[in-house]
């Protein structure tokens, strides 16, 4: 069954701002929320449903890789992976302050640590062919003192204020409500003797050093997740993930147009008159290709599988090859004299059928101009 639109799931317009999407998602959850639709599994898939619209559309990065791919950004790990669903009340709590108890019962222990975003610059060879490259990434890292508990002596306490449960619950009117428990950031222990290193925080700064390999194929835009590779989690909670955003920059050559490149090749004015074989440049090397007589300037030739291989498809796209008939310079006496003789040739009514486009554009000036007159 196919996913439906983000933007319908959410009630939104496109170009819907930021606090548009906060207040359709809120409309949404609070409809379908499983705490106010107990045993209703219709209710549940769509809570689930607009869960997931939100979190990618308001991830800036997540709604551009949308708004360009769709569905298939999410698909085969080159949209981070897709939204999934393994807490259910990370976005919501942050929005409605766990005002339905976490959504689903039971106390959250600490989040896991914050992703990260890279951009990577690519030539449009490596794009294409696929490259693995060594990154430095700034982040916060696992203390090894203390191995991200943030204790000295590896010791910790329950917390006496949410006896553990890293959450206090409380009464607003008719809301039961639940957030953080202050003494404790959430943790639902306590540290005793803090670790010198990372003074208790069980992490410190630190830059990294990746090897990211990318795939063939990729493009402007595409992503790649790195699972575990992003920030380490407080109190030993698992890390965050790394998304290295691709950039492809221009080329000298050839232009993308997803699968396909594009490429102008400047011809003579005599080859495109009486033919010729050439040589053009593809990816892969050199190929001919053959220009046939009378071929005018702005002519396509395409080349099959001579384009990009899909990421996705694996399939492979065409070289569109755009002749430009160039004019000549820089003319020695003797080629000026020889095209003095050839344009003479061109005289009188009978010179109109060497020309088939300027005469297409004298009939169409005649007939505006007797229209304007008429």
């Amino acid at each position: 069954m196919s996913k439906r639109d983000y933007y319908e799931v959410l009630g939104v317009a496109r170009n819907a701002s930021d606090d548009d999407l906060k207040k359709a998602y809120r409309r949404c959850a609070m409809k379908h929320h499983p705490d106010r639709n107990p045993g209703d599994s219709a209710a549940e898939a769509a809570f689930k449903e607009c869960k997931e619209a939100y979190e990618v559309l308001a991830d800036a990065n997540k709604r551009r890789a949308y708004d360009q791919h769709g569905h298939a950004a999410f698909e085969h790990g080159m949209g981070g992976g897709g939204p999934g669903f393994a807490d259910m009340g990370d976005i919501f709590g942050d929005i409605f302050g766990n005002i339905f108890g976490g959504g689903g019962g039971g106390a959250r222990g600490p989040r896991r640590g914050a992703d990260i975003g890279y951009v990577m610059e690519l030539s449009l060879e490596e794009a294409v062919g696929g490259v693995e490259k060594q990154i430095e990434i700034p982040t916060l890292d696992a203390c090894e003192s203390c191995k991200g508990s943030g204790s000295s002596d590896g010791k910790v306490e329950t917390c006496t204020t949410c006896n553990g449960r890293g959450q206090v619950r409380f009464q607003r009117g008719i809301f039961s409500m639940q957030q953080a428990c202050p003494h404790c950031n959430g943790r639902g222990q306590t540290i005793a003797n803090p670790c010198g290193d990372c003074h208790g925080q069980g992490r410190i700064e630190r830059t990294k050093t990746l090897s990211v390999k990318i795939p063939a194929g990729v493009d402007n835009g595409d992503r790649i997740r790195l699972t575990g590779e992003g920030e380490a989690g407080p109190a030993g909670s698992p890390p965050g993930d790394l998304y290295v955003e691709v950039r492809v920059r221009e080329h000298d050559i050839f232009q993308r147009d997803g699968d396909d490149l594009h490429c102008d090749v400047p011809i003579r004015i005599s080859q495109a008159a009486l033919g010729d074989i050439i040589r053009v440049p593809t990816l892969g090397g050199e190929v001919e290709l053959r220009i046939p007589f009378e071929t005018q300037s702005g002519k396509l030739f395409r080349l099959r599988d001579k384009g990009v291989k899909s990421v996705r498809s694996r399939k492979t796209g065409d070289l569109y090859c755009r002749v430009v008939v160039e004019t000549p310079v820089n003319l020695t006496v003797e080629q000026r004299e020889l095209l003095e003789k050839f344009e003479a040739t061109f005289v009188g009514e009978g010179a109109r059928k060497h020309s088939p486009r300027s005469s297409t554009f004298l009939d169409g000036v005649k007939g505006f101009w007797d229209r304007m007159t008429s």
